[in-house]
């Protein structure tokens, strides 16, 4: 905010995804086998060189989108990398409550 209570606007990270040139359709297959896996790896490379994947991942992995690409991920790796975060955090707090 300047000294005159002018705002300066907040840029949501989305607004610099490279997603927002393509065919939003890319990122939703309707399947991730067979023809829809090519379309899968299309929208991976996409990702891959998108300066807010991290961004979208998190993203994902917050709202627990459970369709479609984010940040360079499936909804089946999404599950995987939240189960892995899940075992990590139960050993933790073993390993704490052993302490």
């Amino acid at each position: 905010m300047s000294g005159q209570g002018n705002v300066v606007p907040i840029i949501h990270w989305s607004r610099s995804s490279l997603c927002l040139e393509e065919d939003p359709e890319l990122f939703f297959p309707v399947s991730f086998e067979g023809p829809g896996r090519e379309q899968c790896e299309q929208a991976k490379a996409v990702c891959n060189r998108c300066p807010v994947k991290r961004r979208c991942l998190d993203y994902a992995l917050n709202t627990q989108q459970m369709y479609g690409v984010w940040g360079g991920t499936t909804p089946d790796e999404r599950r995987a990398l939240m189960a892995m975060v899940r075992r990590k955090a139960r050993a933790k707090a073993e390993a704490a409550a052993r302490s």
